[in-house]
């Protein structure tokens, strides 16, 4: 049984999608938010799962907050931390501790678009598909190994917002996925190359279903 940390800092759909997924193996350990108002907090409550929040408005450096997260991560002894929504630049120290068992979702095809407002920039460059993905945190924002990404196309009249939501939608399917293959033991690091064991196109799903293979 895997223990997972889960960390985020508003509704927490994301927490959701892997909670109600019920993953074999895996065991939600806690849910942890920067935030003490994160609507996620009262869902993972709901279902039993230990939750605690380490405000980062109390901390006057980003390497004490983190200092202050971590150790309240590691009070779970988690295998994977799962970056959820959770809206915080770590520090490279802090993501060094959890090299290799820390995971975040970014809403584009990186690495395209990294950083903040993707789905407008995305509409700005005029791209024809769009997306997200499932990625290793390294040191650099949003430039670990890909575990997986979804595609979705950029219909004619999308704004932000219809387009946000149809990418949500392929999040809500592809990180429990991926939370999956760690859990059974596929994932392995090669480089800055995620590689995932028994699957035709490791790290790679374009619209359909993912198929539990």
């Amino acid at each position: 049984m895997k223990s997972i940390v889960i960390l985020i800092s508003g509704r927490g759909s994301n927490m959701e999608a892997i909670v109600q997924a019920a993953i074999p193996g895996a065991r939600i350990a806690a849910v942890i938010s920067n935030r003490p108002n994160a609507g996620g907090l009262a869902f993972a409550a709901a279902q039993g799962i230990a939750t605690a929040v380490v405000d980062h408005t109390a901390y006057a450096e980003r390497a004490a907050f983190d200092a202050a997260l971590a150790e309240a991560i590691d009070s779970h002894a988690p295998d994977l931390v799962v970056l959820a929504g959770f809206m915080r630049v770590l520090t490279p120290g802090f993501v060094r501790q959890y090299e290799g068992r820390l995971i975040n979702i970014h809403p584009s095809l990186l690495p395209s678009f990294t950083g903040l407002h993707t789905h407008q920039r995305a509409l700005e460059a005029g791209v024809r598909v769009h997306g997200t993905t499932v990625h290793f945190v390294t040191a650099e924002l949003d430039c670990g190994p890909i575990i997986i990404q979804a595609v979705v196309p950029v219909m004619a009249g999308d704004d932000e917002a219809t387009l946000s939501a149809r990418v949500l939608a392929q999040e809500h399917r592809i990180f429990p996925q991926a939370v999956r293959w760690i859990v059974e033991d596929r994932v392995s690091i090669d480089g800055n190359v995620a590689r995932v064991a028994g699957v035709r196109e490791p790290g790679v799903l374009i619209s359909p279903p993912p198929e539990n293979v």
